[in-house]
Parts: C-alpha cells; structure tokens; sequence
C-alpha cells in the first residue's frame, strides 16, 4: 500500500489526498514534520519536502506533488481529473500552477509562517501588517474565483478536475488559520461549500495540527 508522507497543513499533500480520494486510491498517511530534517525522511526526498508518496513493497518513491498527481492520472483510469480536450487540460494546468504557485505564496505560506510556524516552534506574536496583505491577496483571489465560477461550472471547465482540488486545497489551510473572509464573495464560497460536502474531503475537516484549532466554522459545510 501506499505510504503519503504528510503533515496536516501542506496545502500539497491535501492536494494529493482530495486527488487519491476522489480515484478511490487506498493510502495510509505517514505524520512527517519537514523542519524535523528527518535522516529517514530527506533519504525519501532531497528536497525535504511533502508530500512524499512511498511503497516500500515496490520501492516506489515520488516525489512533488504535481509530479505525483500526473503519475496517478496516467496510472489510475478512474474518475480522472486532468481531462478533455488538449486545451481543456492545458486550461487545468494553468490554474493548479496559479494555484500552487500564486496563491500559495501570496496566501497559504504567509498564513503558515505567521500563525503555524511563529506560535507552535518561534514562540513569536504573528506580523499583523503581513496577516492584513496576505488576507488582502486572499480577497484578490477569491474575486477571480469567484469569476470563474461565474464562467464555468467547476473551476476549469465543465466537470470537476485537479485544479478544483488544488484550489480547495490552498483554501482549506488558509481557512484553518482564519485567513479567509468570504464577504462579497457568494460564488466562491458556494464552489468550496459543495467541495467540502464531497466525501474526499471529509479526512481533512477532522483533521486538526496540535495546538492549534481552527475556526469554529472550518469543519461546518456550508459555512
């Protein structure tokens, strides 16, 4: 069985686990802190990054979760997420970029700095200055979401693929750690709403990282 090297806030690994639920790929998960610089975990991944998706009975390591999500996609027949025409896919990789990319940086990795790293390893008070631009970029993005669900059914198109999943994914974390506020924001709070219902999803809102709880509302779909 699959092995998913993980720790509950990478954006990456939630990625990669709404994809492996939604392909209904059996995985069990593997707590693994990166600023632990596990000897172990770096023989894995140079990188010392997660996620990292192992088989020991195989000797499969992968690494990146782009990388791995492509690997299913071309290994798994079912429900795939990276589908239609050569411009319908081309349209998916451009968002889950955007969305791994863009919005992570902009977003998810100042929150994780600010409100994970600082109180739970630096003993620091979060910036207030960075929390209130990285909110800002958020209502930036959610706008743009928001256009495309406007536009589209699903986030690239007509049907549910990867970058709904990378989009939610990005979001899941930085609605754990309060960043998001869905003011304004009707359409994109709807898409997430249905992909919350979604039973891939259902591992991830019961999922809490020690000593620090989420809002009130993050498990709660229509919230």
């Amino acid at each position: 069985m699959w092995q998913l090297h993980q720790f509950p806030l990478c954006p990456f690994s939630r990625k990669l686990r709404l994809l492996m639920g939604e392909k209904n790929v059996a995985y069990e998960l593997v707590r693994e802190n990166p600023w632990d610089a596990r000897e172990e975990f770096w023989q894995l991944n140079p990188a010392g990054r997660t996620p990292v998706l192992h088989d020991p009975s195989r000797r499969i390591t992968l690494n990146d979760s782009q990388a791995i999500c492509e690997f299913l996609e071309e290994t798994v027949e079912r429900n795939p997420m990276i589908n239609g025409s050569a411009l319908q896919r081309a349209e998916i990789r451009r968002l889950v970029a955007l969305f791994d990319e863009n919005f992570y940086n902009d977003v998810t990795m100042p929150l994780l700095h600010e409100r994970m790293k600082k109180r739970l390893f630096l003993r620091q008070p979060p910036d207030s200055r960075v929390l209130r631009e990285a909110m800002k970029m958020a209502h930036g993005h959610l706008d743009y979401i928001d256009w495309l669900v406007d536009t589209r059914n699903w986030v690239a198109g007509s049907t549910l693929g990867l970058a709904d999943l990378a989009c939610a994914a990005q979001i899941s974390v930085a609605d754990y750690l309060g960043g998001i506020d869905w003011k304004g924001h009707d359409q994109a709070r709807h898409w997430y709403s249905v992909m919350k219902s979604r039973p891939s999803f259902r591992p991830l809102l019961s999922e809490k990282m020690e000593g620090l709880p989420p809002p009130a509302h993050y498990a709660m779909v229509d919230a």
